[in-house]
């Protein structure tokens, strides 16, 4: 077995100006607590507003839809579910068409508290992309997409 080399202090330091996945993460959370923030006076947060959103369907989707648009798994998506079904927001239902399947559906509560969010979102979001004008936000969202 051979020994390794210790990265270097120059090492630490070029990642933590370079890395892709680094400086994402850090603007993820950033953003996050800003939504999470804004969020607070209707009892959401940003990741719970999302997946929300992403439930906000003529046909109530399956779990499987929208882990896949949420790029989360099954597991995550359904313990993310939990608190919002708890508050009555969200009903998990039998797939009428294959019953080993859920569907998932807001309820009138998770209707109205999701027209309650949406004004702050845009304005939070329009705050967000404020600075950084329109030709910009076309390439990082096109950016955002290639890696994603």
């Amino acid at each position: 077995m051979h020994e390794t080399e210790q990265p270097s202090f120059d090492t630490t330091l070029h990642i933590r100006d370079t890395c892709l996945c680094l400086a994402t993460q850090r603007t993820a959370r950033a953003l996050a607590r800003r939504f999470d923030d804004a969020l607070r006076p209707v009892g959401l947060t940003s990741g719970q507003f999302s997946l929300l959103t992403s439930l906000n369907r003529q046909e109530p989707p399956s779990i499987s839809s929208v882990a896949t648009l949420l790029a989360m798994d099954r597991t995550t998506l359904t313990a993310n579910l939990k608190p919002l079904e708890r508050r009555g927001l969200v009903e998990i239902a039998v797939d009428p068409k294959d019953r080993r399947g859920r569907r998932l559906k807001l309820t009138p509560a998770g209707l109205e508290l999701l027209a309650r969010a949406v004004p702050i979102w845009r304005e939070t979001h329009a705050a967000v992309e404020e600075p950084l004008g329109e030709a910009k936000l076309d390439q990082l969202r096109s950016g955002l997409a290639a890696l994603g």
